[in-house]
């Protein structure tokens, strides 16, 4: 069963504006050696984009950046740098779903159509060449055999291939952060607006909406009461005595 929570982060996604810089179709002839890269060491290119995501800060890191229920459980900050090995190498997948996440929640990247499809048609491939190897397994038969290891193969292809545009697709929008396409590049976000989804608001980070588009940029609501009151106030006030206590002199019910 699927959480309110989670019902609710789907829904907070839908209502991003930003675009990525390039989508995965398009991510391929934008940095074809780096998609090649990608294809060849993912774990490796996963980490060096977590890395980067995170600002090269590795005190910012949590495991599958906070978006999994071992996340903040697992004493990364005690070695962070061990951590992010860990964690692209045995949760590969979670690795690149949390950085594509992680970029999101800041920078309130929505995701395409097209996106969408590549990456179900993705999981469904998957799904389905994993039933089929469960009915090869039961009813067996080299001709099902065959079919079932050709179907897992195709699957594995598609998987490498949208694991590596995707990878891309995230090193293109940390250039565009960085100032690799533009004069300036964006000001590093304090640590506590690295925790981006489990948030009320969205950060003012990222790429602002264009001017009469959209609105303006979201911001925190005001603290209240202030830090600098003290509310209610102390009754009498302990450091001071009369007549400056509290009720005021001559005052009766």
């Amino acid at each position: 069963m699927v959480s309110n929570e989670a019902v609710a982060k789907m829904q907070l996604r839908q209502n991003y504006r930003n675009l990525w810089h390039t989508d995965l179709f398009g991510s391929i002839s934008q940095d074809t050696r780096y998609c090649c890269f990608a294809v060849f060491c993912p774990p490796c290119v996963s980490y060096l984009l977590r890395k980067r995501a995170l600002y090269n800060d590795m005190s910012r890191y949590v495991c599958c950046a906070g978006y999994m229920p071992c996340s903040g459980k697992c004493y990364e900050s005690s070695c962070p740098e061990f951590c992010l090995c860990t964690e692209v190498f045995c949760c590969f997948g979670n690795s690149v779903a949390s950085t594509r996440f992680l970029l999101q929640d800041e920078f309130n990247i929505q995701t395409t159509r097209c996106d969408n499809f590549i990456i179900g048609f993705m999981l469904c491939l998957q799904q389905v060449a994993c039933i089929f190897s469960l009915i090869a397994c039961i009813v067996g038969g080299d001709g099902l055999q065959e079919a079932s290891q050709i179907l897992n193969l195709l699957a594995d292809l598609v998987y490498c291939s949208v694991c590596a545009c995707m990878q891309t697709q995230h090193k293109v929008e940390l250039d565009k952060r960085d100032g690799v396409f533009g004069p300036q590049p964006m000001s590093v976000p304090p640590v506590q607006q690295m925790s981006r989804i489990d948030q009320q608001y969205p950060v003012s980070v990222g790429y602002p909406p264009q001017q009469g588009a959209y609105g303006q940029p979201y911001a925190y609501p005001p603290a209240y009461p202030p830090p600098a009151q003290s509310y209610p106030p102390a009754y009498p006030p302990p450091a001071q005595g009369y007549p400056h206590a509290y009720p005021p002199p001559g005052y009766s019910r």
